[in-house]
C-alpha cells in the first residue's frame, strides 16, 4: 500500500493503472516513478542504473568528515552509476573538481542527465576502473559490485538492478582489490579513500589495505543499521 501511495504522489497520473500492474509485476517502484529522492536531491533512475540506497547517503555524509584540509579538492567516484555520488558531492563541495568512472556507458548516460538536471559539472569517464586513471586524486569514493555471485539477494533486486553493478568475483572483494592498486598509483599523498562494503568484508578489507597499502590506516564504520557497511583509508 506504501508503495501504491508513492506512485500515486510522484508517478504520472495517466499511467497510474499500468504503473500499479508493474508494480503487482514486480517492479521496483523507484523504476516506476522514475527517480529516488538521495540527500535530498531527485535522480532519475531506471533498469540501466542501480538504485540508490540509504546506506550510500551515509557514506557521503561519513565522507565530508573525513575530507583532506583542501580549498580545492580533486575527487573520482569509482563507478558511478547514476552518478549519486559524484553529483551530490559536487552539490556539497562546490570548489571540489569531481570525476565520475563507470565501464557502463548506459549508465553515464543516466548520470549525465542527473548532472544536467542539478546543474553540477561533473568530468565523466567511460572506462573501467581497472585502467589508467587520467589524474591523481585527494579522494577515491566508490560503491563498488560487491555481492558474490554464489550470494542469496531479494528477488526484486536480482530480477531488475544491473548484474554489472551487483556482483563481483572473490567473494565480492575483486574490485576493493582493484581499488587499493589505483590508489597506490593515483591518491596524493594526504588522500582519502572512501568505500561502501558488504556486512560481513570488512576485516578481509583491511586485511587487503594492510598488504596493498601498509602506511595506511583502516578502519570500519558502521551504518544506521549496525551493520559493518563502509571502510575509511588514510595516511596514519
Amino acid at each position: 500500500m506504501k508503495d501504491i501511495e508513492y506512485i500515486k504522489k510522484y508517478g504520472n497520473p495517466q499511467n497510474l493503472t499500468e504503473n500499479i500492474k508493474r508494480l503487482k509485476n514486480g517492479d521496483p517502484v523507484q523504476y516506476i516513478v522514475g527517480n529516488v529522492n538521495f540527500y535530498g536531491l531527485l535522480f532519475h533512475v531506471d533498469k540501466r542504473v542501480l538504485i540508490p540506497r540509504f546506506e550510500t547517503e551515509e557514506l557521503i555524509e561519513k565522507t565530508l568528515t573525513y575530507l583532506p584540509s583542501k580549498k580545492a579538492l580533486n575527487i573520482i567516484d569509482l563507478g558511478t552509476g547514476s552518478g549519486c555520488i559524484a553529483i551530490t558531492l559536487k552539490h556539497k563541495l562546490p570548489t571540489a573538481k569531481v570525476t565520475a568512472l563507470d565501464i557502463s556507458e548506459e549508465a553515464l548516460e543516466v548520470a549525465r542527465e542527473n548532472a544536467i538536471v542539478h546543474q553540477t559539472e561533473i568530468h565523466f569517464i567511460h572506462q573501467s576502473m581497472e585502467d589508467t586513471l587520467p589524474e591523481y586524486y585527494d579522494v577515491i569514493i566508490s560503491n563498488p559490485p560487491y555481492i558474490a555471485y554464489d550470494e542469496p539477494i531479494e528477488e526484486i533486486v536480482e530480477k531488475n538492478e544491473p548484474h554489472l553493478a551487483l556482483y563481483a568475483s572473490n567473494h565480492g572483494l575483486y574490485f576493493y582489490k582493484v581499488i587499493l592498486n589505483q590508489a597506490i598509483k593515483y591518491l596524493n599523498k594526504d588522500g582519502l579513500i572512501a568505500l561502501e562494503i558488504g556486512q560481513t568484508q570488512g576485516e578481509a578489507i583491511c586485511q587487503m589495505v594492510s598488504e596493498i597499502l601498509p602506511h595506511m590506516s583502516c578502519w570500519i564504520e558502521k551504518d544506521m543499521q549496525g551493520l559493518d557497511r563502509f571502510i575509511f583509508i588514510k595516511n596514519s
